[in-house]
């Protein structure tokens, strides 16, 4: 490839192909020219991470196979550097990409929040091959530690618990596991974990990771494996780039989700603060970050030129391959009483799952 790459008309360039930089391309690519610019080759299905990492996990489709019959071309690259000023993106492979219009969909990466020890000693969920791989290799079960309490560490902890019996999980949390849902949601969700046998540490926050446990404010967890779920930050290469961004590094963006600081940059998914008028700001996820792609997508294509809008209806977890939660929420996300437990949960959730890699196909 040349060190520069332009295409005709207007110059759509996608960093990142999760869910919200995905479905923008495709969007877009209905009947605009994109190059989606992402190192992977399948599509990182982040909402099931926690399979992967207790063994469950499958193949995920090809982008390429995901991006057919739209014209994308997808470049196998990680963009390391954005200049705003001179609409132009640098890859790690040295090429200069120039650029119209920019969608900056690079999500978030686990926080580690200095916590010492902990990027030598634990293992991110980002990284759930490496989790199944090291359960798989030790000689003999031992003590897992799932340090987070929100949605995805009581995922992780109850689907390792039910896929290894034989191993003695832990979830550590700095508040109440599940503290955001419910009660009746929180009393579900601790059955199913005392059900697991998955011991609960809360009011524990992590002051230090060692290679045999970890060590909080409530004292010593042991362990000899520690997966870290506690929280993400946003990717930082936009407020490397001088886009204007949040306390937290999200880059700020109006109703049509461009950044406020450079109109020609649409921010969208993890890295992006999203707010909605009677809403408020949007969390992480692919509840969000799915929607937001879309509306891209479609503004790119020229197909609409409202402002974007959303709202909350439920929140879902995986419990294990028998078990689930769904909990409605008003449109702000603030909890409802009512929840789906059980089979019914498991099944909505699943459903749920379907239907965001459909929306990608």
């Amino acid at each position: 490839m040349s060190s520069s790459t332009s295409t005709t008309g207007r110059r759509i360039v996608v960093l990142g192909a999760g869910y919200a930089g995905l479905s923008a391309a495709k969007g877009a690519g209905r009947h605009r020219t994109v190059t989606l610019v992402a190192p992977e080759e399948r599509l990182l299905h982040r909402i099931r991470q926690h399979e992967a990492a207790a063994g469950r996990g499958r193949d995920w489709p090809a982008l390429g196979d995901l991006a057919r019959g739209r014209r994308i071309e997808h470049l196998r690259a990680r963009a390391v550097e954005i200049d705003p000023d001179g609409h132009k993106v640098l890859l790690d492979d040295g090429t200069t990409l120039g650029y119209d219009t920019l969608v900056h969909a690079l999500g978030s990466r686990t926080a580690w929040h200095g916590v010492p020890g902990a990027v030598e000693h634990a293992h991110p969920v980002e990284r759930a091959a490496e989790v199944r791989r090291l359960i798989r290799e030790a000689d003999h079960p031992g003590t897992l530690a799932v340090v987070g309490g929100g949605a995805t560490g009581i995922e992780l902890a109850t689907e390792l618990a039910e896929a290894h019996p034989g191993w003695t999980v832990r979830i550590v949390a700095a508040g109440q596991v599940g503290g955001i849902y419910s009660p009746k949601g929180r009393a579900h969700i601790r059955r199913v974990l005392d059900r697991l046998g998955v011991a609960v540490h809360e009011d524990a926050t992590v002051t230090e990771v060692t290679p045999d446990g970890l060590r909080t404010t409530a004292g010593p967890v042991e362990a000899d494996l520690t997966v870290w779920a506690a929280s993400m930050e946003p990717h930082p290469l936009a407020a490397e780039a001088g886009l204007a961004v949040d306390g937290r590094g999200r880059a700020l963006v109006d109703d049509h989700l461009r950044s406020l600081s450079h109109p020609d940059i649409h921010v969208i998914g993890d890295a992006a603060a999203v707010t909605v008028p009677g809403v408020g700001t949007l969390r992480m996820g692919c509840a969000t970050a799915l929607p937001q792609g879309r509306y891209v997508g479609r503004l790119l294509a020229g197909r609409t030129s409202k402002p974007f809008s959303f709202r909350y209806t439920a929140q879902c977890l995986s419990l294990g391959r028998r078990d689930g939660l769904l909990q409605l929420v008003h449109a702000d996300d603030s909890m409802k009483p009512t929840v789906l437990t059980g089979t019914a949960g498991r099944l909505v959730k699943a459903g749920i799952v379907g239907a965001v890699l459909s929306a990608l196909k």
